[in-house]
């Protein structure tokens, strides 16, 4: 059976048998790493090293729903999931040309609370700016997907029912606006989630979702991801890779 991309959008991917969990790697900012106390930035030359080194094994990055259409065709199994949180200016700057570069799509999630604004909600490091809606339609034209993490970067398993709707529902809703197109992937701030949060983003008519390590909550609405830093030079890439079918139990629907 084909299963498209826009069936997976629509929110119609089919049950696939239990297997091993697609591999998401999760980036955050590509610069300066001098003044980095959370390690949420990789070097642009790191990142090149990165993005080579998939594609001599035969990888390839690609956005999240793109992964996930692909292994509901039974395929993708060279395929990893590229995942940028938060939506620093710099992913169009200098993580776009080198994801061309290397022929690799991936998913941005921004915060369509915080346009033009910066990394308040990181009490220690410096403030890195954030995309304005121009700088999040460029990328989308240029071909990335673009999904939500929430309004404002609030901790939804610690938000009131109020606050965790508005996280979930409005941001979708202004990212249709921006971008003309629905976005399908959102992905918990601080990659905490609880049954709570998994509910309301599945209500808001999200596809997947993307967490960190959300243990027994394994599914489309709570994907796990593996950090990747400036420490992780070719071969931690190829342990982590390695690694990953026995770290990550097998789960149904994905």
């Amino acid at each position: 059976m084909t299963v498209s991309v826009d069936s997976v959008r629509a929110g119609r991917l089919p049950a696939a048998p239990p297997g091993p969990v697609p591999w998401v790697a999760m980036y955050h900012s590509v610069g300066d790493c001098s003044d980095d106390p959370y390690r949420i930035t990789v070097t642009p030359e790191r990142l090149e090293e990165q993005l080579a080194w998939l594609r001599r094994r035969g990888l390839r990055g690609v956005s999240v729903t793109d992964l996930l259409a692909a292994r509901a065709r039974g395929e993708g199994r060279r395929l990893v999931g590229l995942t940028f949180d938060d939506g620093y200016t710099d992913f169009v700057t200098e993580a776009l040309p080198l994801l061309r570069r290397w022929d690799c799509g991936a998913t941005l999630f921004v915060l369509p609370g915080r346009l033009g604004g910066d990394n308040a909600w990181d009490p220690l490091g410096p403030r890195k700016p954030l995309l304005t809606a121009d700088g999040i339609r460029h990328a989308a034209a240029e071909g990335v997907e673009i999904g939500s993490h929430g309004l404002t970067h609030v901790d939804l398993t610690r938000a009131d029912q109020p606050t965790l709707e508005a996280e979930v529902t409005e941001s979708r809703a202004r990212l249709a606006e921006l971008t003309g197109t629905r976005p399908e992937g959102f992905c918990y701030p601080y990659g905490t989630v609880d049954a709570r949060a998994v509910q309301a983003v599945r209500k808001a008519g999200y596809a997947y979702a993307c967490a960190i390590d959300p243990g027994a909550l394994t599914g489309p609405h709570a994907l796990p991801r593996v950090h990747i830093g400036q420490n992780d030079t070719t071969w931690r890439l190829y342990l982590k890779h390695r690694l990953h079918r026995w770290r990550r139990r097998p789960a149904g629907g994905l």
